[in-house]
C-alpha cells in the first residue's frame, strides 16, 4: 500500500536512504531535512499482522509553479523486483499530474528506471538555479555525477 508518509516513518525513510547513500547509489539526506520535508513523502507499507513496515519512500519536491522533482525513491533490498519503485514512480507522477505540475525531473544514477516513464537526459544547465541550493550542501558538489533527466506531463 502507498500512503503519504507520516512523522512515525522518517526513522525507517532516514534508514532507506542512509544505506543507499552507503553505496554512493543516491544522496543521503539529514534526519533533520527529513523533518523538514515529510509532506514531500510518500511510502510503501507492508501491513503484516497489524503493524506497517515500510519497504519504500520517494518524494515530490515541488520547486516552481509548474516544475517539480522526484527524489528519494529507495525500496528495501530485500524487496527488489517487486516492482515497489515503480508503484512509487507512478504515485509521484500522479501526484504531480493532480497539482496541475507541467514538467517533472530527477537527479538520478538509475537513469534506465526512469527512461520506461518517459523521463529524457538533459544537461545539468537546463535546470532552474533555485534547486541548486540543494546541491551546495552535497558532499559530491561540484563534482555532480548524477544525471539529470525530465519529463514533460
Amino acid at each position: 500500500m502507498i500512503r503519504k508518509a507520516n512523522i512515525k516513518d522518517i526513522k525507517a525513510i532516514h534508514g532507506l536512504l542512509q544505506d543507499y547513500g552507503k553505496k554512493g547509489e543516491l544522496l543521503p539526506r539529514p534526519l533533520s531535512e527529513l523533518y523538514d520535508h515529510l509532506r514531500d513523502f510518500s511510502v510503501y507499507v507492508d501491513n503484516n499482522e497489524g503493524e506497517e513496515r515500510v519497504l519504500g519512500c520517494c518524494a515530490l519536491q515541488f520547486c516552481w509553479e509548474d516544475l517539480a522533482e522526484i527524489r528519494s525513491l529507495a525500496v528495501h533490498p530485500e524487496y527488489l523486483g517487486k516492482k515497489i519503485g515503480s508503484k512509487l514512480a507512478d504515485a509521484a507522477l500522479a501526484e504531480a499530474k493532480s497539482f496541475n505540475i507541467k514538467k517533472v525531473f530527477t537527479l538520478t544514477y538509475r537513469p534506465k528506471f526512469f527512461e520506461k516513464y518517459g523521463f529524457v537526459k538533459i544537461p545539468r544547465s537546463e535546470l532552474p538555479l533555485k534547486i541548486w541550493g540543494d546541491c551546495l550542501l552535497c558532499v559530491k558538489f561540484p563534482d555532480c555525477d548524477e544525471i539529470a533527466m525530465m519529463k514533460e506531463l
